[in-house]
């Protein structure tokens, strides 16, 4: 390939892909889909080897099984796609390397920020994929995933799913504030239940009930041991009743949701969800702008991590592709590390959840420029 023919388009240059960069980009995406067809099928083994005695325990029905490892395979790839894509740049590039490809393609005038097209470009692709597939997909995947977990795998059940149903101080509006003792999901009734209404932080009306059990065909509530006081300017008005049935804006199972219940839903349902709950003065808000956040920073994390292995395995070493695969594996497990560590940083400290999720990306990000501007020496 003469330079003059492969030099005339720039790095976004919209004249087309030249034999190299259709040869590249199409070893960039092979190497990345065959990884993944690789590794899946390991880690449904590994997965199965460890909880088929739970499933012949319950007594689990094989569609429900095989409805689960569909869910798993698309929630174990989108979570560790970065090791999957930077494992695959590395290899097939390494290879490239160690048949002097890469030399030949250099000395033929290319610039290495040429040289990288066909990578960025693939690391595109993946990119828009991840992120469709983390807006849409996934939450599916992840429902269908945990809550196959927790109906037949984890201790607890599906009152687990709910963490933390005892002590559940909730607002449900600017000026109404709610509190039940404990809540249990199955038979959707509340113990101890307390509404506080306020005006300018005057109390108005205070409910409180022994039990407080849901309608669904009614939609309504039944209150028990029914008490309302409402505050006067010179005495308070008592109401009593053993029964009441009232309606109110919130649903029982909104106390508690479940603790995945972010993983479980799509990009727009999600945005309503963290407004609702930001509004209620949730104590999970950061766990769910975590989930929120990453939607976005995963699929950046293509291009960084695509730029840092090309840097990493496009020179000949002496350890040949060995020595390339072993630096390329510790910094994608220090990547993952990175992430999952900052993630539960911003869910459990003070550190902001947006700097938190995009930290990883920022250091690895600088690491991938100083990686690439002596890639080009």
């Amino acid at each position: 390939m003469s330079k003059k023919k492969f030099g005339k388009f720039s790095l976004w240059g919209l004249g087309g892909l030249t034999i190299i960069d259709k040869y590249i980009l199409k070893r960039y995406l092979a190497t990345f889909v065959v990884m993944l067809l690789l590794f899946i099928p390991i880690g449904i083994v590994v997965d199965v080897s460890e909880k088929i005695n739970k499933l012949l325990e319950n007594k689990v029905p094989f569609l429900e099984i095989a409805f689960y490892y569909y869910n798993f395979t698309i929630y174990f790839a989108n979570s560790l796609f970065p090791i999957f894509l930077f494992l695959s740049v590395i290899w097939f590039t390494s290879k490239l390397a160690n048949d002097t490809e890469i030399i030949a393609i250099l000395s033929s005038g290319i610039s290495f920020t040429r040289f990288l097209r066909p990578y960025i470009i693939g690391a595109s692709i993946v990119s828009v994929v991840v992120l469709l597939m983390g807006f849409f997909v996934v939450p599916a995947a992840s429902e269908g995933f945990n809550n196959f977990r927790y109906t037949y795998l984890k201790g607890g059940g599906k009152e687990a799913m709910r963490g933390n149903n005892t002590d559940v101080y909730r607002q449900i509006s600017d000026t109404e504030f709610i509190y039940v003792n404990s809540f249990n999901t199955e038979s959707k009734t509340a113990f101890y239940f307390t509404l506080e209404k306020f005006n300018k932080e005057k109390l108005v009306h205070k409910i409180t009930a022994t039990r407080i059990k849901w309608n669904p065909k009614e939609k309504n509530y039944t209150m028990y041991d029914y008490t309302k006081r409402t505050v006067g300017e010179l005495s308070d008005k008592i109401e009593k009743a053993p029964e009441k049935i009232a309606r109110f804006s919130f649903d029982l199972e909104d106390l508690t949701p479940v603790i995945y219940i972010a993983e479980t839903l799509s990009l727009g349902k999600l945005n309503a969800f963290i407004k609702k709950e930001s509004e209620r003065g949730s104590s999970n808000i950061n766990v769910y702008l975590v989930v929120l956040y990453k939607k976005y920073s995963v699929p950046v994390s293509a291009f960084i991590l695509t730029i840092i292995a090309v840097a990493v395995s496009s020179m000949k070493r002496r350890g040949g592709m060995g020595t390339n695969l072993a630096i390329g594996i510790a910094l994608a497990f220090a990547f993952v590390f990175f992430d999952k560590i900052f993630g539960v940083l911003a869910e459990k400290s003070s550190i902001p959840p947006l700097l938190a999720v995009w930290l990883p990306n920022i250091a690895f990000g600088i690491l991938a420029i100083y990686l690439l501007r002596n890639a080009k020496r």
